[in-house]
């Protein structure tokens, strides 16, 4: 009986082993098959949990997206959408029996509805300039879409089939992102939950939901079904302004009233249970994308304001309403994480419920006892978790991707804190390589992220994805240095006006700590790689070190003039460079990387999307025409059919595919 028992122990050992040595590092094959979960709603009935799905098809070189629904106890998904089409933005019933949502199925994003108990989805609306965002009237009598629409145009679809293709603007901003304006504007309707007799409730030029600057849902419905409260910038200009306001306007749109006059940003209004109250988000500095986010509560009765967050020195993000109305729930980053908090309506009160972990879409059962939401971290892509209202009793309602991830072997960041310029102290992720081995010395790829007003957190990153540049063999280090946000405001502050400045020093001296202090990371073979002000600074970096055996820039800034004159939200480096390029040349011209191309010397991958409107193709074209006269190795990608980010499938694979090879050409 002894032997057989150490016999028991041996073979199960021997079976962990060899588990452990099936798992492989993940690949891009792994990692575009991974599913993707966002967009949950909870039903009236606090039943039921919908939410989307995406997958990506690389043989289609597209993705798809459909709904699902599993129950707030836990339990089997099941799938209410199978088109191969889109379907998205699921909306519940008040009986909790249907879901309404978007759907590309006809040709044009429209609204459909669908039993969840079975039967077919039918279509609701046949809008020739498309749907998006709706919201369901909690009478069920109603729903609210915004499309975008010719306001000066009486017949828009006889625009639409014109075959002159010429454009012609005569203000700012004429186009977006990745898109032309083509003198569109976005506007709110309303229209019967059965299709019919809608109505455009902000005619006009302006934007609803605005632009930019809006929040996850910029309109809402009156717990009563007969007011709506909207996000709007009536600004002439608003290439140039931040000022977003709310507006309140009856269903029946006899009367709209403004409710803020805060000349910078407010946005994503949410009416609480009762009807008492607005609860939305504001910022306090004009022009400025990033000044922090504070919970402001409207009283619909006596028109105050109150701001309940003042005090609490982190942007508010997701939040909702508990039933009772006596309490708000909220994400906001925090040191790399997006703990969960609560606030009163008494205000300046707030309280950490969940710490430590990564938190969005979040959503309370309607009898006011649990907490829904979407949890992921560095080693882990998005699922479903309950917990209780007060944060105890966390548990994963979903393992949608465990079969695939139970084959693909991924480390947990690591933290890591150190003195950046001046001794303040700046927070960092390190990733391990997998399989890694404590005795080897490895190559180091150091991240730095965009914003600059952003932060790498413990997030399942679905571009900049640190599992795939460890995959090789390298240790990742991810810093947040001066303007990352869940620092503090002061902090995020201190990156305008400086961007090649104390930013800088706290990255360099990250590179510099975790060197000293990471003896397993080969201090010879070290590279960098970022995208957006990551790019911009993987720029300046070229003109200032030479530690760095490679780089890598994504839709970086090179030259700070041109970028203004070529970029769409010009609020931004107005405040970033503290004016404009003839206001204020000294800024621009000490940060702009293109005036240090004398010093360029470490070879460079550089890659750029001709539909990037906010860092347009020309900045790295200039980077790698100075590049090739300098006599620097370096190579250009560029994605005629990208904007700011890759997003098609066949494309991110050849990212990461030319990525890596920089990568092993120069560290290994």
């Amino acid at each position: 009986m002894r032997y057989f028992k150490l016999l028991l122990i041996v073979l199960f050992f021997f079976t962990i082993q060899l588990f452990a040595q099936e798992k492989h590092s993940i690949t891009f094959d792994d990692f575009i098959k991974i599913k993707r979960i966002n967009s949950l709603k909870i039903s009236p009935d606090g039943k039921w949990i919908a939410f989307v799905i995406t997958e990506m098809n690389k043989e289609k070189n597209n993705s798809n997206t459909d709904i699902w629904i599993t129950s707030t106890d836990g339990g089997e998904l099941k799938r209410i959408t199978t088109s191969e089409n889109a379907d998205f933005n699921p909306e519940w019933s008040p009986d909790s029996n249907e879901l309404a949502f978007i759907s590309t199925r006809s040709g044009s994003p429209q609204i459909w509805k669908i039993n969840i108990n079975g039967g077919e989805a039918k279509q609701i609306t046949n809008i020739h300039t498309g749907v998006s965002g709706i919201v369901w009237s909690p009478d069920g009598k109603y729903f609210l879409f915004s499309s975008s629409v010719y306001p000066d145009c009486k017949n828009d679809k006889e625009k639409l089939k014109s075959k002159v293709k010429a454009k012609i603007f005569n203000e700012l901003l004429y186009r977006h992102w990745n898109s032309w304006r083509d003198g569109k504007y976005n506007h709110l309707f309303i229209i019967s939950s059965s299709g019919k007799d809608y109505k455009d409730l902000t005619p006009g030029k302006h934007d609803v939901p605005p632009i930019s600057l809006g929040g996850s849902i910029d309109y809402s419905f009156s717990p009563d079904g007969k007011e709506i409260c909207f996000t709007m910038n009536e600004e002439k200009i608003v290439a140039t302004s931040t000022n977003n306001d709310l507006f309140i306007i009856t269903v029946d749109n006899k009367k709209t009233i403004k409710i803020t006059n805060n000349p910078a940003n407010d946005n994503s209004p949410k009416y609480s249970p009762d009807g008492k109250y607005i609860a939305y988000r504001a910022q306090m500095v004009p022009g400025f994308e990033s000044d922090r986010y504070r919970l402001m509560l409207y009283n619909r009765k006596n028109r105050k304001i109150k701001n309940l967050t003042e005090n609490f020195d982190r942007w508010v993000g997701d939040f909702t309403w508990a039933p009772d109305s006596k309490k708000i729930y909220f994400t906001a980053d925090d040191m790399g994480f997006s703990p969960v908090y609560s606030v009163s309506i008494e205000g300046n009160d707030v309280k950490k419920i969940i710490d430590k972990t990564y938190n969005t879409n979040l959503n309370i059962t309607p009898d006011g006892q649990f907490l829904i939401f979407a949890r992921q971290s560095l080693n882990h892509p998005v699922d479903i978790y309950k917990s209780n209202i007060n944060g105890s009793n966390v548990i994963k309602l979903t393992d949608i991707n465990k079969n695939l991830l139970d084959e693909i072997e991924m480390n947990k960041g690591e933290e890591f804190w150190y003195s950046g310029a001046g001794g303040t102290k700046i927070h960092g992720f390190l990733l391990k390589p997998p399989f890694f081995d404590l005795s080897k010395k490895y190559p180091m790829v150091f991240l730095i992220h965009g914003g600059p007003q952003g932060s790498w957190s413990d997030q399942f990153h679905y571009r900049w994805n640190a599992q795939m540049f460890a995959s090789p063999g390298f240790v990742v280090v991810m810093t947040n240095p001066r303007g990352s946000t869940g620092y503090g405001q002061k902090f995020i502050n201190e990156i305008s006006g400086d961007w090649g400045g104390k930013c800088y020093i706290d990255l360099m001296n990250g590179v510099d700590y975790v060197l000293e202090n990471f003896p397993f990371i080969d201090r010879e073979k070290i590279a960098a790689a970022g995208a957006s002000f990551g790019g911009y600074m993987i720029n300046w970096i070229e003109g200032h070190t030479n530690r760095f055996k490679c780089l890598i820039s994504h839709d970086g800034i090179f030259n700070l003039t041109s970028f203004y004159f070529a970029t769409e939200e010009l609020w931004f480096p107005e405040w970033e460079f503290k004016g404009t390029p003839w206001t204020n040349k000294q800024i621009y011209e000490k940060f702009s990387p293109h005036n240090y191309v004398q010093n360029f010397k470490t070879p460079m991958l550089i890659i750029h999307g001709e539909q990037d409107f906010r860092v347009t193709v020309g900045e790295g074209i200039q980077l790698f025409t100075a590049l090739q006269r300098m006599g620097v190795p370096s190579k250009l990608i560029y994605f005629p059919d990208e904007g700011h980010f890759v997003t098609k499938p066949l494309n991110a694979e050849l990212w990461y595919k030319n990525i890596h090879l920089w990568l092993k050409k120069y560290l290994k």
